[in-house]
This record gives C-alpha cells, sequence and structure tokens, in this order.
C-alpha cells in the first residue's frame, strides 16, 4: 500500500515521542519521513516564545543528512499575525508572497524547487509556539502533505506535553518530598530561635536563592532571619530586612494577605531587590524541561520576590519573604509556597507556644518549691532540682527547710505520683500541710498521719511519698536525727570520714489508706556529717546497659567527702543526668551538713581526686 511506508514512520516517530525527553529529539523522526512525501523538498522548523521572539530554526533538505540548525533570540513583532490560538493552523502559500519579517524561514524555502509552501502552526504551552514549513512542488499531492503533515504536528504536541506532564510529576513529587523533609527539619526543634532560622535555611537553594523570615509584632515586622546561597548578598538581606522602609511596609501591608503575592519589574521600584541582575546559581542551570530555554538569556535574570504570610490557628505570625534570580519555568508556584509557610508556621506557632508553656511550667515550679533555705550558722544547708521531663509538665517532687520553735530544724521531701496539674496540685498541698504542721512543733508522725488523712478526705486519685528528717543538735556537739517516711527512698548520710550509711526508713504512702501511724527511727550526727534527702528521679536514673544510678550512689557520694552542701547537690544531680540514658523523672535533692557547735570548725579540703576516680 502507498501509506505503508509512511505508516510504519508513524509508529516509530510515535514510539519516539512516548520516550522522548525533549521535543528536539523527535526532528529526526519527524524531518524524514516529510521529506520523503512525494514532492516535498524541505522541511523548516521554527520555535517562538510568546513574545515574537524566534528562539530556533532547522532546516534539511531532501537528499541530505546534514540539518541547518539557527538558534538566536530574535524578536520579531511582525510573526504576531502568525500566532496560533488553541488548534494548529495549516496555511497553503507562494514562495514569492513570503515576507521575511514575518517568515524567517523564506530565506530556506525559496531555495528549494517548486514555490509553494504547506505550514503549520501550533501551539506548544503557554509560553511558546512551534511551526513546521514544507516547501513543494507542482507534483506534491497537497492533501497528503498537510494529512501527513498534520498527523507530525499531532504526535509533536502531544510528546511536548508528555514532557510538561512529567516534568510537572517530577517537580511535585520533588516538592512533596521537599515539604515532607522541611516539616522534618523544621519540627525537630522547639526552641524558637532555631526554628526560624530552619525556616528560612530549608528552601534555600531548593526553592529560592533567598529567605527573610519576619514575625508579627504590634509595633511592625520584627526581623528574626535571613539566609541567601552567596555570602555577600546574606549580608544585605540582612540589612534589609531589619532596616529597609520600603520592605517593612510593604510586610506591614501585606502581612493580612490571604495567598501569596508575587513581585517583579516596577512593582520593586525603590525596593533592597532592584540592581544588577545577579548570575544564576549553578544549582539553576541543571534542571531545564522542554520549554525552559525559553526563559534562558545570558545566564541573568531579573529579580522576582514572593511573600507568604505565615499563618497558623486561625492567626498570622509573620511572612517569609523568598528572592528569586533564576528562570520563570523554576520559580515555585503558589499552591507549594502557601504549604510551605503552612508547615514553617505551624512549626514557628508550636515553638512559641512551647516556650510560653515551658516559661509557665518553670514558673509554677518555682512557686511550689520554697523560694530560699533557712540560713543558720549551725547547717549548710542547700538544695537542687532538676526537670526531667521535656515535655515539661509540671513535676510533683518538692522539698522544705523549716525552723522549729525547739531550735530544731526539719527536713522534708515528697514525690507525687506523675505529672500535670493535678500533681502540682496535691505537691502543693503536701509542703504547705507538712510546713505548717512543722512549723507549730507538731512532731513528723502526726504530721504525715494528718496529711494522709487530708489527702483521703479530698479523695485524691493520686498518692505520695514523704520523709522528714527533724535536726535536733544536743549539748555535746552532736546532732539527734528523727526520720519519719512514708514510703519514701531512704536518706543517706555521708559521715566526715568519707563512709556512706543508709537511714532506716519505712511507712506506707501517703493517700492509699485510711488512720494510718507512721514511726520515727533515730541516730546521731557528729560534726562534718551530711544527711542527703532525694526523690527517685535520683537513683531511677538508668544507663544504657540497665544499671541505675542507685548501684553507684554511695560510691559518688563518698567521693564528695570535705565538699560543701551546695558542691554535694549540684554534683549528683548532674552526674545522675549524665548518667541516665533512660528515665525522665524530675531529680530532687536536699543536702544538709551538720557544722558542729561552735560553729563553722571549717571543711575539709575537696578531694577532687576521690570524685572525679568515682566517675570512671
Amino acid at each position: 500500500m502507498v501509506d505503508d511506508p509512511w505508516s510504519s514512520a508513524l509508529h516509530r516517530l510515535w514510539q519516539a515521542a512516548s520516550r522522548a525527553e525533549e521535543v528536539a529529539a523527535l526532528a529526526d523522526d519527524v524531518y524524514a519521513p516529510l521529506l520523503a512525501t512525494p514532492g516535498v523538498h524541505r522541511v523548516v522548523g521554527t520555535r517562538w516564545d510568546g513574545r515574537q521572539v524566534l528562539r530556533y530554526m532547522r532546516a534539511l533538505s531532501a537528499g541530505s543528512d546534514t540539518p541547518v540548525i539557527v538558534a538566536t533570540t530574535r524578536s520579531m513583532p511582525g510573526a504576531a499575525v502568525r500566532e496560533p490560538g488553541g488548534e494548529p493552523v495549516v496555511d497553503r502559500l507562494e514562495v514569492a508572497g513570503l515576507d521575511d519579517a514575518v517568515w524567517p524561514e523564506e530565506e530556506f524555502l525559496r531555495e528549494a524547487p517548486g514555490g509553494s509552501v504547506v505550514s503549520c502552526t501550533f501551539r506548544l504551552d503557554q509560553r511558546g509556539w512551534a511551526a513546521l514549513a514544507l516547501a513543494v512542488d507542482a507534483s506534491a499531492d497537497l492533501a497528503v502533505v498537510e494529512s501527513r503533515l498534520t498527523q507530525a504536528v499531532d504526535v509533536i504536541v502531544a510528546c511536548h506535553t508528555g514532557i510538561l506532564q512529567r516534568g510537572r510529576e517530577a517537580r511535585r513529587g520533588a516538592d512533596d518530598a521537599l515539604l515532607a523533609e522541611a516539616s522534618l527539619q523544621m519540627d525537630s526543634s522547639l526552641d524558637v530561635e532555631d526554628t526560624l532560622r530552619r525556616v528560612a535555611r530549608i528552601a534555600v537553594p531548593a526553592v529560592a536563592d533567598g529567605a527573610l523570615v519576619h514575625l508579627a509584632r504590634g509595633e511592625g515586622p520584627e526581623f528574626v532571619a535571613a539566609t541567601h546561597v552567596a555570602v555577600q548578598q546574606q549580608r544585605a538581606l540582612e540589612a534589609a530586612g531589619r532596616d529597609d522602609p520600603w520592605l517593612g511596609e510593604l510586610l506591614a501591608r501585606r502581612g493580612e494577605d490571604e495567598d501569596t503575592v508575587f513581585l517583579t519589574g516596577a512593582a520593586l521600584d525603590g525596593s533592597p531587590f532592584t540592581g544588577p541582575a545577579a548570575p544564576v546559581p549553578a544549582t539553576a542551570t541543571a534542571d531545564t524541561d522542554a520549554g525552559a530555554d525559553a526563559d534562558a538569556g545570558e545566564g541573568h535574570h531579573p529579580t522576582v520576590v514572593s511573600i507568604s504570610p505565615l499563618r497558623a490557628r486561625g492567626r498570622v505570625l509573620g511572612t517569609i519573604t523568598f528572592v528569586y534570580q533564576r528562570p520563570e519555568a523554576r520559580l515555585p508556584d503558589s499552591a507549594f509556597l502557601r504549604s510551605l509557610a503552612t508547615r514553617a508556621a505551624l512549626a514557628i506557632d508550636n515553638a512559641l507556644l512551647y516556650e510560653l508553656r515551658r516559661t509557665a511550667v518553670l514558673s509554677l515550679q518555682e512557686h511550689l518549691l520554697p523560694s530560699q533555705l533557712p540560713v543558720t550558722d549551725r547547717w549548710d544547708l542547700s538544695a537542687s532540682y532538676a526537670v526531667g521531663d521535656p515535655m515539661l509538665d509540671v513535676g510533683g517532687d518538692f522539698y522544705d527547710a523549716v525552723l522549729r520553735p525547739d531550735g530544731s530544724i526539719a527536713l522534708l521531701i515528697g514525690d507525687v505520683c506523675g505529672r500535670g496539674a493535678e500533681a502540682a496540685a496535691l505537691t502543693g498541698l503536701a509542703r504547705h500541710t507538712l510546713r505548717t504542721l512543722l512549723e507549730e512543733g507538731t512532731d513528723a508522725g502526726t504530721a504525715l498521719s494528718r496529711l494522709n488523712r487530708a489527702l483521703r478526705q479530698e479523695r485524691a486519685s493520686r498518692f505520695l511519698t514523704a520523709v522528714v528528717a527533724t535536726l535536733a543538735p544536743q549539748s555535746d556537739g552532736t546532732v539527734l536525727l528523727s526520720t519519719c517516711s512514708a514510703g519514701h527512698p531512704p536518706p543517706l548520710v555521708l559521715r566526715g570520714d568519707g563512709t556512706v550509711s543508709e537511714v532506716l526508713s519505712g511507712g506506707l504512702l501517703l493517700g492509699v489508706l485510711d488512720d494510718v501511724s507512721y514511726q520515727s527511727h533515730q541516730e546521731r550526727l557528729t560534726p562534718d556529717d551530711t544527711l542527703v534527702l532525694f526523690t527517685d528521679g535520683l537513683t531511677e536514673s538508668r544507663e544504657a546497659g540497665g544499671t541505675f544510678f542507685e548501684s553507684v550512689l554511695p560510691a559518688r557520694l563518698a567521693a564528695l567527702r570535705g565538699s560543701d552542701a551546695a558542691h554535694i547537690a549540684e554534683s549528683l544531680a548532674r552526674q545522675a543526668r549524665a548518667f541516665r540514658d533512660s528515665g525522665q523523672d524530675d531529680i530532687a535533692l536536699l543536702v544538709a551538713r551538720w557544722t558542729g557547735l561552735p560553729p563553722d570548725p571549717g571543711l575539709l579540703p575537696p578531694d577532687h581526686r576521690l570524685e572525679q576516680a568515682a566517675l570512671r
């Protein structure tokens, strides 16, 4: 059949189109079959952008394997009459009637035998269009020529559409991956300053060449972070973000916008972004698609600026401004920027809320503990409290020291089960109840029993542990230590000679049963002996191998012989935090060193070698 060669060629063309990564790769598969059509002597293809600028021309003659290729940026306003609308346009013309201001192909077509032209102009996308012109002689069947020409154009358009679609899908996949990575990066920190810096860095250079982040304040936008692919331009960007009045006024107006706005050209007049166009970063030249060459100039591009509101939970936190110096085809779309800004806003809002919560929790925690311990010439007192929960719920640990009417001092420490508001309420109830009773001279056992009764009457859903140590100086220079415990870890005594012993204690948890009584255990302290009370956050700190800090605590405490109370409390808390690989409980310590009578006999010089050896 006459059409068999063309049918086979058209089949091969469709196969090539399905694999092609750019339309230019189809040229050989398009031109050769068209030139094999009887009466066709030359094929000339042209590529135009939407501003009637000729970008590319390719001509091939029958019997030749070497095309003539012309790459240019020739502006031809007269070609506007040829620009197609939605559907391809086929024309039959005479070469002699072609105007070279409209038809740059004329110089190639007039050299071909025959003198007639069959042309098809067609749109590739919104940015550009193309044309195929065939030089034919009188022997050509024009209906066949037009049919084959339009079939070839159909393949070219389908190929270009497929390339753009695959490019969009690839970019969408890359965008999704970037958004996922951005979320991970921004959500990995709850520190406000660090989160703001991550927001600025995450999109450069993947999305833009520069980025600015501002927070919305009552007095106007507040600059918080900036980054740019070029160090020198980053400095200029930071200066503009802090002080430029044009940018400040613009951001104040744009802060309530619902969506991203893009600014370029005259819209940037008077801005800090005007001036000589910056070179295209190296990363911008590698990512091209079938239409990117229409934007390629001489390595420079006009500046484009986008401003996106940072909106989270119904309020505007600020803005993120991106600066671009890259081809138009590589600018992100509004939907992507909106999604990125939303994720950034949520990360910032989470960090801000976390900071507020952290401040509130620490403030509440401070109010649940004594503002200061009693100052006395007979006792060296100190305490340490370390918050262990990374979510910063209020903990249930508490401590206090109370001077009693008989000249003794009562030390108390306790731990409410769990965390949060209910635990905080019980913490306040327990500390203030015990403090009030002990200040009035109530003995420790009775004070614990009355606290237990109060918890049962309040129908508290949580239990707590506590220990009260009453220290009564004796005329011989010793101290009578009376310890009464309600299920709390037993205190330790560090003797002046470096030995460590555990104070006997027992008793039922508070808030579990009605009418519970508590008994005291007594022993003696001598000058330079130190009593250490603590909560189970200290002993239950666990290293990676499963060992609890409880097993090394006596040796660590012994190594602190000769240290004052403050050093002992802080050192043990610090060591426990460094020791633990798991366990997030708070750590509370209350340390009392008996200086004896007369006061201030002097400390032994701290032997830091013992402390360092205990850490090994």
